[in-house]
């Protein structure tokens, strides 16, 4: 079984670095990490993914390819969800999303760099399985 906890150590020590969750193609949840955040992840990161799902939908509708990222950002904080890359076009179970949370003074550009490499690294292990 994959180390969700090892894939993800990168990402807890990037700065403003608050919570995360790993969620498989459905939506169910892999891994959580919470413990400086106080919230339910889980919770949050189910709906961040519905309204992922929602979105790329609208973006298929419009003639655009599927969304990889949503994120929202505000006074306080970043809260986003990136896709892995997977196969395109299949129901590939591989594919995950990452949800994170992360303070507003955090470094979401390098965040963002190290879920990309770390969602491929787990997407690949999951398709060996």
């Amino acid at each position: 079984m994959i180390d969700f906890a090892k894939k993800m150590e990168k990402l807890r020590s990037v700065h403003g670095y608050l919570g995360s969750a790993v969620l498989n193609y459905s939506g169910e949840t892999l891994y959580i990490e919470n413990d400086s955040t106080g919230t339910d992840i889980g919770y949050s990161s189910a709906i961040f993914n519905d309204s992922f799902r929602m979105i790329s939908e609208s973006s298929l509708d419009v003639g655009f390819s599927e969304a990889s990222s949503i994120e929202a950002k505000t006074q306080d904080g970043h809260v986003f969800l990136m896709k892995s890359a997977g196969e395109h076009g299949k129901d590939d179970y591989s594919k995950i999303n990452i949800f994170c949370i992360f303070r507003d003074d955090g470094n979401i550009a390098l965040a963002k760099m190290i879920i990309d490499k770390s969602s491929k690294s787990m997407a690949e292990e999951l398709s060996n399985i």
